[in-house]
């Protein structure tokens, strides 16, 4: 029998990223003939459906008639390319849209279809979503018991001693890449923190922040940034319309921006779904480990 695996965390912590890097170990293959494909990644569609979950898993094979068959021989040609090319893992991202499809009649039955592809196929499921994927796994019990311990892709934090340091280090890996650097070190504490308030350590955001600061500055190789540049790179990536007082790259009184109409008032909040009780903390985007290429999956 098959297992499954449950990978959640908040957009732009890094889930899909993680994901690529795992499955660009176990390219494609043409072996005698056939294409082999050790690890198959798909986007879950949104209001998924049987067929429409069918289509883009089809479509990912490079099945020539995805569209022109019933749902059931659909499944029937999905297990047929599963056998035929090897698959040995199916990645589902945007797994969430399970959860915000769940009242609607074709939900269950998806839960049931890909409940009887893990049973029919054996292939390991890697299902990756916001937090709330969680809460769709609870919709269906036989499903659930195959995705028992889930791992939470969490953001980075600046509580403890231990997760400051894990910050400012990859804040200090990051601008150690760069052709010039800031006035101030990145990994400096009070840089450090502001950025921190200023991505709430979502790790999408901190590239996107960097980046458009380094682009825009104007500076040559060698030179070095200004805050100000970072703080305007802020307003570009993060929050538009946010003013000069409460930016958290120059506010006199630097927060978390988690207040009503601020970038991160909408979390996600794990703890509102009861798997996560059970949930293990996985690698960040910037520290996954895969295994080496040639590997089995």
């Amino acid at each position: 029998m098959s297992e499954g695996l449950l990978i959640y965390g908040q957009q732009g912590s890094g889930k899909s990223t993680s994901v690529k890097y795992y499955a660009k170990h176990f390219p494609r293959k043409r072996v005698d003939g056939v294409i082999r494909v050790p690890v198959l990644s798909v986007i879950t569609p949104e209001s998924p459906t049987v067929k429409s979950l069918s289509d883009v898993i089809l479509a990912a094979l490079g099945d020539p008639l995805t569209t022109n068959s019933t749902a059931a021989k659909k499944a029937e040609r999905i297990k047929y390319f599963f056998k035929l090319c090897q698959v040995e893992m199916l990645i589902l991202d945007e797994f969430h849209h399970f959860h915000d499809s769940r009242r609607s009649k074709s939900s269950g039955e998806v839960s049931d279809w890909l409940k009887n592809l893990m049973n029919t196929t054996g292939v390991c499921i890697v299902l990756v979503g916001l937090p709330r994927a969680i809460s769709a796994l609870n919709a269906n019990g036989q499903l659930r018991r195959r995705f028992a311990s889930p791992i939470h892709h969490k953001e980075f934090n600046f509580t403890t001693r231990e997760e400051q340091y894990e910050f400012r280090t990859v804040l200090k890996g990051i601008e150690s890449l760069l052709p010039m650097t800031f006035e101030t070190q990145l990994e400096s504490g009070e840089i450090a923190l502001r950025m921190y308030f200023a991505t709430h350590g979502l790790i999408d955001y901190v590239v996107k922040i960097i980046d458009d600061a380094v682009a825009t500055s104007g500076v040559k190789p060698g030179g070095k940034i200004s805050i100000d540049c970072l703080a305007r790179a802020f307003k570009r990536k993060v929050w538009a319309d946010c003013p000069d007082w409460l930016n958290p790259i120059v506010s006199t009184k630097p927060r978390k921006l988690t207040r009503p109409r601020e970038p991160f008032c909408d979390w996600d909040d794990p703890s509102k779904y009861t798997l996560s009780e059970r949930s293990s903390v996985g690698p960040r985007a910037s520290g996954v480990k895969a295994s080496g290429g040639g590997d089995q999956p």
